[in-house]
């Protein structure tokens, strides 16, 4: 089965894993709404998606960090598909912050909390209802390999994605019995702007760095399938390194990020 969402929507479409996850969407022939917070990018991911695929590509400029984002983002839905269903939305949209706890700004640690949890679970909420209402749809969380242990210097943005990955999970389970499905994608690092943005030089932080193709691929082959596991770790490394995270001692996992990392 080849999954062809009728309408997909995509948070942080503007780059990275949400642009080449619309990319690939839009092959296969799905309109879009494209959600973040750069309109030039947006409007030229769309141009670009409308040119070469013939679909609907329809660019919502939004910050979504905030409270409310659920109800906001729903609101901001073009007139042109306000009335359609979403058969796929992909929660990207987040971003890190590299180093210290105590030596990051207070007010961009709020932020990114407020982004990676708060809205993640806003539109979560808001956009998983009319899906279980109607009886189908996708909703895939990105998460992180990260999400599965403690990272001294990566510590609030670990422990951000530890959230989606468990909200991920225990939703899976509640939904279980019903047509929509749910997981969570939970790339190791990867070759995209977030250790930029993180202010980072540590882009392996222990683990095979993977291209977002390898984990656009994984993500879209797991689509095709009739059920979604809970989690997707998208190559076998990282996969190995999950599921050592969440069996090997707690002071050695911590030792090896610290190490890794170069955080104490």
């Amino acid at each position: 089965m080849t999954f062809t969402p009728a309408l997909a929507l995509v948070t942080g479409a503007s780059s990275g894993l949400g642009a080449l996850i619309a990319r690939r969407v839009a092959e296969r022939g799905s309109d879009l709404v494209l959600v973040a917070r750069r309109r030039d990018r947006l409007a030229e991911l769309a141009a670009e998606l409308r040119r070469r695929h013939g679909v609907q590509a329809h660019p919502v400029v939004m910050d979504l960090g905030r409270p409310g984002a659920g109800p906001a983002l729903l609101a901001a839905m073009p007139e042109e598909v306000a009335h359609r269903p979403l058969d796929l939305v992909v929660n990207n949209a987040g971003f890190g912050l590299y180093g210290p706890l105590l030596g990051q700004d207070a007010e961009r640690l709020e932020e990114m909390l407020t982004l990676n949890v708060t809205a993640l679970t806003s539109i979560t909420r808001t956009l998983l209802e009319p899906m279980v209402r109607r009886g189908h749809g996708t909703l895939v969380n990105v998460a992180s390999t990260g999400g599965f242990q403690p990272a001294p210097g990566l510590a609030a943005y670990v422990a951000s994605k530890a959230y989606v990955l468990h909200l991920t999970e225990a939703l899976w389970q509640e939904l279980r019995r019903t047509r929509v499905r749910v997981t969570a994608l939970c790339p190791g690092p990867t070759s995209t702007e977030f250790f930029d943005v993180a202010g980072s030089e540590h882009g392996a932080l222990g683990g095979k760095v993977t291209t977002p193709e390898q984990v656009v691929d994984a993500l879209m082959t797991a689509l095709d399938r009739r059920r979604l596991p809970p989690y997707l770790v998208p190559d076998l490394p990282n996969q190995v390194q999950a599921v050592a995270a969440r069996v090997l001692p707690r002071r050695l996992t911590l030792g090896v990020a610290a190490r890794v990392l170069k955080q104490g």
